[in-house]
């Protein structure tokens, strides 16, 4: 069964944007939204993973779960999502703020 997706890919090589771009709109610079199979919403963010290439992404899609959908990061980020009791929250990395900080 198809459902909707959310794509943010920053910094990653053109020719990943353009293989995005196949299957879901680009709504915003580097914002992909669509509706895709769950067959083809994994081959994309194995896709995604591989090309990253110091880029980051992160991947939104429905689930059966409390909050009714999940997330999937790759790259380096500054926020991780976190298993709290059944939710997913984010959490910020503590190295990335101070280096915030320093600059």
């Amino acid at each position: 069964m198809a459902s909707m997706i959310v794509l943010s890919a920053t910094s990653v090589p053109d020719h990943l944007r353009g293989a995005l771009s196949r299957w879901l709109l680009e709504v915003t610079p580097e914002l992909y939204i669509g509706t895709v199979s769950a067959r083809v919403r994994d081959e994309l963010w194995q896709s995604v993973c591989s090309c990253t290439d110091g880029g980051t992404a992160v991947l939104a899609y429905p689930n059966d779960n409390e909050q009714g959908f999940d997330i999937r990061t790759a790259g380096p980020q500054r926020r991780t999502p976190t298993d709290f009791d059944g939710l997913t929250l984010i959490a910020f990395d503590r190295k990335s703020q101070d280096m915030a900080m320093l600059l």
